[in-house]
């Protein structure tokens, strides 16, 4: 009894050295297993990322092959058409601007809401294009000074007057067909402020004609929607540039994006504040201006959180197409040097075939001489 004690004491030790080795072994094993993995997986995970950025810094380096002295009439020319769009669409606006609006029906009693003072604009109509149309260009040329990509350029051009003139043609059409009375147009009805009507109890006016005119173009407010149409593509434009949407957390990027929209913001404040707009014809300007913005910006540009959007999309089309023709040229390079290759190794061959065959002749010419010697 105590001899099979001790066997089975004895088989019981060695039991548990050998779980212990095993688990020992398995966790060795495992180690192993995770330092290959991450070996193997996490290499190509930082080099994906090494590629793409470096993919992305080979594309911003060939920016300054696209110019305007290069490639500038040649952009130009393929959007031709575009610009006499642009033409009619300044005659069009003309128009719009030259014929009178809907000489809505007003009366007394409408009267309460319509007496607000005659003021002045805080922000002129002069003042518009100015931060609309010629600030957002002047931004371009920088960026354009910084990268040298006519295609930048050019199309951000192409869409900012794009945005503003098709705005510009919605917002007169709508004011023209709308006829709304401002919030000042007791005043500019009767300068005097003896207000008369008619027997249907519909104003007569009697103030300066073009005065009246401007009175009954209040819904949507012009002033904001060209602030929103043209400083609108300007944010679109700043936040595909700075990568506001890299996924980096860099949120003082966004203050750079709203900026513009701010500035928006504030003049179509000043239109109620001045007494020419309701804040219902402020919304509306703000809403067609920043739709019509954003509908153009995408006509040229990827969205702005695109891995691309920093850039139009005809550059990078620009830059597919010369890559396809630089493989075809290394294709039909590699396929030449080939062809030399095998043709070298072929003269080569028939080189060493004569002189095999030649060797062949001489030695069995000497083979004949000296059997003809021997006899």
């Amino acid at each position: 009894m105590a001899w099979w004690d001790a066997r089975s004491l004895f088989w019981f030790k060695n039991f548990r050295v050998s779980s212990q080795d095993v688990s020992s072994q398995r966790l060795e094993i495992s180690a192993v297993t995770r330092g290959w993995f991450s070996q193997l997986y996490f290499p190509l995970i930082e080099h994906k990322d090494q590629e793409e950025d470096q993919e992305e810094r080979m594309r911003e380096v060939q920016l300054g092959s696209h110019t305007v002295r290069s490639h500038g009439v040649t952009v130009a020319r393929t959007h031709m058409h575009d610009w006499l769009i642009l033409m009619l669409l300044v005659v069009i606006n003309v128009i719009l601007n030259v014929i009178h609006p809907f000489y809505r029906f007003v009366g007394k009693d409408m009267m309460t809401d319509l007496k607000y003072p005659l003021k002045d604009n805080t922000v002129p109509l002069w003042a518009v294009p100015l931060y609309a149309v010629l600030l957002p260009i002047a931004i371009f040329l920088l960026f354009y000074f910084r990268r040298r990509d006519v295609y930048d350029l050019h199309h951000a051009i192409l869409g900012l007057l794009f945005s503003v003139l098709v705005t510009g043609v919605i917002t007169d059409a709508i004011k023209d067909a709308v006829g709304r009375p401002r919030p000042d147009f007791f005043w500019r009805c009767f300068p005097d402020g003896k207000d008369v009507y008619d027997q249907w109890g519909n104003v007569v006016c009697h103030g300066d004609k073009s005065i009246i005119k401007e009175g009954h173009k209040s819904f949507p407010s012009g002033h904001t929607s060209w602030s929103f149409a043209g400083l609108g593509f300007l944010s679109l434009y700043l936040s595909g540039k700075v990568k506001v949407f890299d996924r980096r957390g860099h949120v003082a990027k966004l203050c750079i994006v709203f900026l513009p929209l701010l500035i928006a913001s504030l003049v179509g404040i000043s239109r109620v504040d001045d007494y020419w707009h309701h804040w219902q014809d402020v919304f509306a300007g703000g809403l067609v201006g920043l739709t019509v913005a954003t509908f153009c910006y995408l006509q040229f540009f990827p969205p702005p959180y695109h891995a691309e959007g920093w850039g139009p999309y005809a550059y990078f089309r620009v830059l597919e197409e010369s890559r396809v023709t630089t493989q075809a040229a290394n294709a039909v390079d590699s396929h030449n040097a080939q062809a030399t290759e095998d043709q070298i190794e072929n003269q080569q061959d028939e080189r060493s075939n004569n002189t095999f065959i030649g060797i062949s002749l001489s030695g069995d010419s000497s083979l004949a001489v000296e059997e003809s010697g021997r006899r």
